[in-house]
């Protein structure tokens, strides 16, 4: 009985994801406190592409494996939203440098696993994230972070903003 109700949440999950978002795959068991949902890379450019928002990278390319290219194969789902959600609040420009692809710290939630994304730095997106998040102090390498109400971190690396999106940001 209990293989029959896992089956029946894993395609009820399955059905919703693909309303969310064509191509889209979820991944965990019914016994997960959560169920992330992958996305690939055409689905989450499509998605950003939707809302203004660029991508770019040192390589020109898109391969997860190339540590010189910017990928999106195996974003979360919520990821790509917290990205469209950033982009809807703040008006701002938004161009992402740093994807899934190989080349980042690793960890659970790491750009590998499909939650954290690079932008480019603008004065408006960095503006808009100082102005509307709240300061949590020093992350352990020393970036600056802030915590928007959604309780995703944005984390100002220097050159770029490093964010770590637990869920859609309110989407």
């Amino acid at each position: 009985m209990k293989v029959i109700k896992t089956l029946k949440l894993r395609s009820v999950l399955t059905a919703l994801a693909l309303v969310i978002a064509p191509g889209a795959v979820v991944v965990g068991t019914a016994g997960e406190a959560f169920a992330v949902t992958k996305i690939s890379h055409a689905t989450a450019t499509s998605m950003f592409q939707q809302v203004g928002i660029t991508w770019s990278s040192s390589g020109n390319c898109s391969n997860r494996n190339n540590s010189t290219c910017t990928s999106f194969e195996q974003l979360n789902l919520a990821t790509a939203q917290g990205a469209q959600t950033l982009k809807r609040a703040s008006g701002c420009a938004l161009n992402i440098t740093g994807g899934t692809e190989t080349g980042h710290a690793s960890g659970t939630y790491s750009h590998w696993n499909g939650y954290k994304l690079d932008f480019a730095k603008y004065t408006c997106v960095g503006n808009y994230i100082k102005n509307n998040f709240t300061y949590i102090g020093l992350r352990g390498d020393g970036a600056p972070q802030w915590r928007s109400g959604s309780g995703n971190i944005y984390a100002d690396e220097g050159n770029h903003w490093d964010v770590l999106y637990y869920n859609c940001g309110g989407c």
